[in-house]
């Protein structure tokens, strides 16, 4: 898979912070996330491919389509599994809509570099 790729992008996510959510730390502490990335890295590394880790912060709460975030009452808690902007309207699929943000943030990234 990450021979075919030329840009990988995913969340740096703080497994120490999430394990604090009791209902999630199982599941969360089992997935081996941060192997993961590792063995993403390494594999990315032999291919010559290029892996960027973003902020997890408010991807899966920023509109991919007009750039509203939901906060404070109108932020979405885990179970919302679909939503719809109220700016633009647009209705998301929470997964979907968060890898389209990270792309964005990775390829945001990806230019920063390419102007040094």
């Amino acid at each position: 898979m990450v021979e075919n790729q030329d840009l990988i992008a995913a969340e740096n996510l703080k497994v120490r912070n999430l394990l604090k959510n009791h209902c999630l730390a199982k599941s969360i502490s089992d997935a081996g996330w941060r192997t993961l990335l590792s063995l993403l890295q390494q594999k990315a590394d032999m291919y010559g491919k290029t892996v960027i880790l973003v902020s997890p912060q408010y991807t899966t709460q920023t509109c991919s389509h007009c750039g509203h975030v939901l906060k404070d009452k109108y932020m979405l808690p885990l179970s919302a599994r679909e939503w719809t902007c109220p700016v633009c309207g647009t209705h998301h699929m929470r997964d979907q809509n968060a890898a389209q943000n990270i792309l964005a943030k990775a390829l945001i990234v990806t230019a920063k570099t390419a102007l040094t």
